[in-house]
């Protein structure tokens, strides 16, 4: 796999040609939305005028008005970018990506499939409904690897029968296949109790964990500040936990600088790292000459398709499995 300097090079001497032609789109684009957004709300603006006041009283009409408001806006910037977003995508996404490793593959529409996040074990909500795009797919080093930009969601429902959605995971999900059977499952997650609470509060609420199997305590400290680890065989847990493969995930972290969680199900490896946005989307309100914008989209790249040999997926390291 290129570095990071060498990734650099090729996004700037082949791609950023390209890179000034879209940017030059994206200006118009700019102008397009911020015109087609102030018409549509005043047309919405002169209908709220136009109800009389006698019909807001209730509250539910203001509420489906404000629903329809948000939910045409975003259909109509859905609309407006569409063909933008899917040209920045075959012609910078898809390259870069190319120019990492020729054994990958990228659809912009496709996602990891919900029973691939579920078999992970590591959120515990049911999913009610799921979306993502940029799925990456190939082989790393003769290992294959499978990622995707995730949004999943449950659904609550209140006392009068409406929806809510509240957000499980967004982000980037990553699945790693390996020839060889985990006996037992192990999940990672950030240790959110121990580092609110300290290590005595935060172990004790750790191991009440109800949704979760037997907490299972590292013997590395700086490990156990940032990560809790259940699993269902505590001695295959810390056979797969060696001490150099938890160094390895607290480098990750560090070098994420998102919540990262890690879970060993059957022959697969899925690592879930949180973000708040589509990560691969072009911007449309920042210039994406800027160089922090383009080194956000390769930096994220080689940090997803690097999992692997950070991780050191290969034979000798689950030979005793």
């Amino acid at each position: 796999m290129k570095s990071i300097s060498e990734l650099t090079d090729f996004y700037y001497e082949n791609l950023y040609p390209t890179l000034k032609e879209l940017d030059k789109q994206r200006e118009q684009l700019k102008y397009r939305i911020f015109l087609v957004g102030f018409g549509f709300t005043f047309i919405f603006f002169l209908i709220f005028l136009a109800i009389p006041s006698s019909y807001w009283q209730s509250g539910d009409l203001i509420y489906f008005f404000g629903f329809v408001y948000v939910a045409l806006g975003g259909i109509i910037y859905k609309m407006l970018t569409k063909d933008y977003v899917k040209e920045f995508k075959a012609n910078i996404i898809s390259p870069l990506i190319n120019a990492i490793d020729s054994n990958l593959n990228y659809s912009s529409e496709m996602h990891i499939t919900q029973t691939l996040f579920e078999r992970s074990e590591i959120y515990t909500s049911s999913v009610d409904r799921i979306n993502g795009n940029d799925y990456v797919f190939g082989h790393i080093n003769g290992i294959k690897i499978k990622f995707s930009d995730l949004h999943t969601e449950k659904r609550h429902r209140n006392s009068k029968g409406k929806d809510n959605w509240s957000t499980i995971f967004q982000g980037l999900f990553i699945v790693a296949e390996f020839n060889k059977n985990f006996h037992a499952k192990t999940v990672v997650l950030p240790d959110s109790a121990q580092s609110n609470f300290g290590d005595m509060i935060g172990g004790w609420l750790q191991s009440k964990n109800m949704a979760r199997p037997e907490l299972i305590k590292m013997d590395d400290p700086k490990f156990e500040k940032e990560f809790v680890v259940y699993g269902t065989d505590q001695v295959e847990a810390r056979y797969i936990l060696s001490h150099s493969l938890m160094e390895k995930l607290l480098q990750f972290k560090k070098k994420s600088q998102h919540p990262v969680a890690i879970s060993f199900v059957r022959n697969h490896i899925h690592l879930a790292i949180e973000y708040n946005k589509d990560l691969f989307e072009p911007s449309i309100f920042h210039s994406l000459l800027k160089y922090k914008i383009a080194m956000e989209y390769v930096q994220t790249l080689h940090l997803a398709i690097g999992i692997v040999e950070e991780l050191k997926l290969n034979q000798k390291l689950w030979s005793k499995l």
